[in-house]
């Protein structure tokens, strides 16, 4: 697990590991076992099944994650054998380093709860969609921001706008040009 008062030192760079179907968690919890840095990105997730919800922390990329690797002094190679893994992202025969700053960013926008706040900046009047809870995948417009992570939202049903209250990391904002908005 990657935490943040860590930070990466001369020689080192992010890479991918892409993991096998759903193995994320494992492939992280056996890197992390035998010493490297890892950093899975999640977010919160609603499933629906037969009338019920569940809320889960799923990886923001489906079988991958990254790792902290410095190629001259780690046994990179090792990764490909470890339990969960598929194979690092490679580029002929060496590691493939993601991006200066892309794994920067995401780990700056994870919150205290440790998931990934994937659209921090909305402000009222927007639309948003529910990406968590019992409304997901329901548009509404964002009514009122306030500043303990709370959001109320009005959300569209029976003829009429019903103001719903959640955590901010529950909505995303959307365009008008990505969804139909009916009313």
């Amino acid at each position: 697990m990657y935490t943040l008062d860590c930070p990466l030192v001369e020689g080192e760079r992010w890479y991918v590991v892409h993991t096998l179907p759903h193995r994320e968690q494992s492939a992280q919890h056996h890197l992390d076992a035998q010493g490297f840095r890892t950093f899975l990105p999640r977010y919160r997730k609603t499933l629906r099944h037969a009338r019920s919800l569940k809320t889960v922390f799923a990886p923001l990329f489906s079988r991958y994650l990254f790792i902290v690797l410095h190629l001259r002094r780690d046994r990179w190679r090792s990764v490909n054998g470890t339990y969960g893994v598929a194979t690092l992202v490679m580029q002929r025969e060496n590691p493939l380093p993601v991006l200066r700053g892309a794994v920067e960013a995401l780990l700056a926008s994870v919150t205290s709860t440790g998931i990934v706040a994937l659209c921090p900046e909305m402000q009222p009047g927007q639309p948003v969609r529910f990406i968590a809870g019992p409304f997901a995948e329901h548009l509404g417009i964002l009514d009122h921001l306030s500043n303990s992570g709370r959001v109320r939202v009005l959300l569209e049903m029976m003829n009429g706008r019903i103001p719903v209250e959640l955590q901010r990391s529950d909505v995303i904002p959307i365009s008008a040009s990505s969804d139909k908005m009916l009313w």
